[in-house]
């Protein structure tokens, strides 16, 4: 059974830049697309950027296109999201998951983003 840990959240300043991290444990992920996700106070979950399994290619809600970056490094089954330039709005619980073709693993406990203004 794969277990995802989500860390790397905190509190930022509008403006600031915060790097997560996904580490799984129990199988590897290297041939999963994997996606990161979040859920704002009262919102649905939603995904914010995914990338492929080789990382050649990826993907970018149009919220935090040119912001945010995902990537991945298959030798420690671990994903990142690198944010920069955040905002209030991006404020959220970070998830990881795979996204695309396939069931989705279990969901890990995520990690808070809190921006403040």
């Amino acid at each position: 059974q794969v277990q995802l840990v989500e860390s790397g959240g905190g509190l930022v300043q509008a403006g600031g830049s915060l790097r997560l991290s996904c580490a799984a444990s129990g199988r590897t992920i290297s041939r999963y697309n994997m996606g990161w996700f979040r859920q704002g106070p009262g919102k649905e979950r939603e995904l914010v950027a995914a990338i492929s399994w080789s990382g050649l290619s990826t993907y970018y809600a149009d919220s935090v296109k040119g912001r945010f970056t995902i990537s991945r490094d298959n030798a420690k089954n671990t994903v990142y999201l690198q944010m920069n330039s955040l905002k209030p709005e991006d404020t959220a619980v970070y998830y990881c998951n795979r996204e695309g073709q396939g069931e989705r693993l279990p969901w890990g406990q995520g990690t808070q983003v809190t921006v403040s203004s």
